[in-house]
């Protein structure tokens, strides 16, 4: 199951992205932890549904771009100092880098 951000408009969600929001990291984080040895290749991570349009958005993870979100997450846990999602998340780096 995909995780839920209710946000009031359109703009809600582009500053959530630009202020790098952990919500959307833990949904990314969660969804390649839980899909690590999957061959399906794209991934539910984060539905989105906007209260003033009333859609929703279903935001996917390629599983090809696991490896590169893990690295580009990294950081942003260090520096919450969650340091064992930050192991899992070694973890994971090193056994996609194997399985190349």
């Amino acid at each position: 199951m995909a995780f839920e951000i209710v946000i009031e408009n359109e703009d809600d969600f582009e500053e959530l992205v630009n202020q790098k929001d952990i919500r959307i990291a833990n949904a990314l984080v969660e969804t390649i932890f839980k899909n690590l040895k999957s061959k399906k290749r794209h991934h539910l991570a984060l539905s989105v549904k906007c209260l003033e349009t009333g859609i929703a958005y279903d935001i996917t993870i390629d599983r090809l771009d696991f490896e590169e979100n893990l690295k580009e997450i990294l950081p942003r846990y260090e520096t919450l100092e969650e340091f064992e999602t930050c192991q899992k998340i070694k973890e994971s780096i090193d056994y996609l880098d194997k399985i190349k």
